[in-house]
C-alpha cells in the first residue's frame, strides 16, 4: 500500500479504484505535478478516469490533509504529497523544474524576525525563484 492510500485509510478516505490509481500516481510522484500531468499520468494506467475525476479527487486529497496545493508564480496549481518534514522550494524559471530543499539558517533567521517583531512563528512558505548560471 502506498502512503497516500494509508493517509486516505487514516482519515477515513473512502478509496474507489480509481481514486486508488490516482493515489499510487501521486505517491510514486518525485515532481509536483498539475493536474493535467497527474491526468496523463494516471491515464496511461487507466484510460477510463477522466479529467473530471482526477480533479475532484485531488481536492478531495487536499481538503483532507493530505495533499498540499502550490501556485507558484505564473504557472497552473501544483501538488505534493503533505510530508511530516519542512521543507522550502527553489523554482527554476526557466524549466519550471521544482527543487526541495531544508537550510537551518534559514529557519532561524525566520523565527529571529518573527521574535524582534513580537510574533511567535507558527508556520511559514518560502519559495525562492531563479534560473541557473
Amino acid at each position: 500500500m502506498d502512503n497516500i492510500e494509508k493517509k486516505c485509510k487514516s482519515k477515513g478516505v473512502k478509496l474507489t479504484e480509481q481514486r486508488k490509481i490516482i493515489a499510487k500516481v501521486m505517491s510514486k510522484s518525485r515532481d509536483h505535478p498539475d493536474v493535467d500531468e497527474l491526468y496523463k499520468r494516471v491515464s496511461e494506467i487507466d484510460s477510463k478516469i477522466s479529467i473530471a475525476t482526477v480533479y475532484r479527487t485531488v481536492k478531495l486529497f487536499e481538503e483532507s490533509g493530505i495533499l498540499a496545493k502550490h501556485d507558484f508564480k505564473g504557472g497552473k496549481a501544483r501538488y505534493e504529497e503533505i510530508s511530516e518534514s519542512h521543507h522550502d522550494h527553489l523554482i527554476d524559471v526557466n524549466t519550471g523544474e521544482i527543487i526541495e530543499f531544508v537550510n537551518e539558517d534559514i529557519e532561524k533567521l525566520q523565527k529571529t524576525v518573527a521574535d524582534k517583531l513580537g510574533y511567535q512563528l507558527i508556520d511559514h512558505k518560502l519559495e525562492l525563484y531563479g534560473k541557473k548560471k
